[in-house]
């Protein structure tokens, strides 16, 4: 049976801390608009305190995740045990966009290594008003193998500045058209650059 809290508890704490890949669901405001859920792996997922949650946000060809939190802050995180003993844990919140060169980026960004495997583009921090738990017996189980190195490649290949305009030319929108990023990098790296 499903338990549902307000707040964090040292057991949702441990299970968190194990797993190798969560994923994020979010909608735009109104009837319309394209839902969406991302997978997000990395060592990317901090929690802050037993009611905020945060995660290192990587460049990527979509910014729904992004747009839809600026939209309207819904969001939920879920995380399932793909190994041991099944469970689910459900996030639920309000969500807050943090990008370089915002106020409380220095402080939020360094409770993630530096050492990161992806171009970076913001920090979504979550404050959080449900956390529930259930079974996850029809979750099949799988090994985590290790990460890929994709990405990393990517950005490599990119360098600073390739990787500045592929955000500007694919991280400003959402699908439906909502505004994303408000730093968007210019070819110098600069983060007070509008869009």
């Amino acid at each position: 049976m499903g338990n549902v809290s307000s707040a964090l508890q040292d057991s949702h704490r441990a299970f968190l801390a194990a797993q190798k890949v969560f994923f994020v669901a979010t909608a735009p405001s109104g009837a319309g608009g394209h839902v969406n859920c991302s997978p997000k792996g990395y060592d990317s997922f901090r929690i802050v305190d037993d009611t905020t949650v945060a995660y290192l946000d990587f460049v990527g060809s979509g910014i729904e995740t992004v747009a839809h939190v600026r939209d309207n802050g819904r969001i939920c995180v879920m995380f399932c045990a793909f190994e041991g003993k099944p469970k689910i844990v459900r996030l639920y919140g309000v969500g807050t966009v943090v990008e370089p060169g915002d106020a409380a980026w220095s402080q939020l960004r360094a409770l993630f290594p530096d050492d990161s495997q992806a171009a970076e583009r913001a920090i979504v921090q979550i404050r959080l008003t449900r956390v529930a738990d259930s079974c996850g017996y029809g979750v099949p189980l799988y090994d985590f193998v290790g990460e890929r190195d994709q990405m990393t490649g990517w950005r490599d290949r990119k360098g600073d500045v390739g990787v500045h305009e592929y955000v500007r030319r694919k991280n400003l929108r959402s699908l439906d058209g909502l505004p994303a990023l408000t730093r968007v990098p210019d070819a110098s790296g600069d983060p007070d650059t509008a869009p």
